[in-house]
């Protein structure tokens, strides 16, 4: 019997992703200034700082900045001495989440690079392998992104796409939207990577997890 629902999550929440001031003024403000509502969950912020530090990460990239707060959870990590890269699109979401980087005394950690992420990312390889990457971007750009983070990736590192779940959608629980074929055929993908050994973690909208075995 499956038990998870919201009850559990907050439960989670409560005992293991409270969030301090840095992370609600994070998740809080960032509407404030105009950014969409779509941030992570505590419990998934918590979670990504698990497997940030689980698998000793030092070098980190980020693939979608929005206004800092999962970029605060990775950064807290980090092991002593670590940087996470994080590639934000758009000029106005990069500077709100400086400030919320700099509130959460990661400004020395966080390194946000402002560009069409497929660009920054070829110009970024030099500066691998990395231990942990995150994605939360534009999901048909998804397999790109996993290319690149195969490519890029140490062996026994961590890479994590979010919403792998689609609100649902995926597995035929809601109508399917413009990502859901793409999130599928993404899941099927990974799920069928030799390379890799995958799974998804079910809080929120489901954050698609694989570590390089290879």
């Amino acid at each position: 019997m499956t038990t998870y629902n919201d009850q559990i999550s907050q439960y989670i929440t409560s005992l293991f992703a409270s969030e301090d001031t840095p992370l609600q003024d994070a998740r809080e403000n960032a509407p404030k200034h105009g950014l969409p509502t779509i941030n992570i969950k505590p419990e998934e912020g918590r979670f990504l700082q698990f497997l940030v530090r689980a698998c000793g990460a030092e070098k980190a990239v980020e693939i979608g900045t929005l206004g800092g707060y999962s970029g605060i959870w990775i950064g807290r990590g980090l092991t002593p001495g670590g940087k996470l890269i994080t590639l934000e699109k758009e000029a106005k979401h990069a500077e709100v989440a400086r400030k919320h980087f700099a509130e959460a005394g990661l400004e020395d950690v966080v390194e946000i690079r402002v560009g069409d992420a497929h660009q920054l990312l070829a110009e970024l390889s030099d500066e691998g392998p990395f231990d942990f990457i995150f994605v939360d971007a534009e999901k048909a750009g998804y397999p790109a992104y996993l290319d690149w983070s195969l490519e890029n990736a140490r062996s026994g590192g961590v890479i994590a796409f979010h919403n792998a779940f689609r609100k649902g959608s995926v597995a035929g629980l809601k109508p399917d939207d413009a990502s859901t074929e793409i999130m599928r055929q993404f899941n099927q993908r990974l799920a069928a990577e030799e390379r890799l050994i995958s799974t998804i973690f079910p809080a929120g909208d489901g954050t698609l997890i694989s570590v390089i075995d290879e």
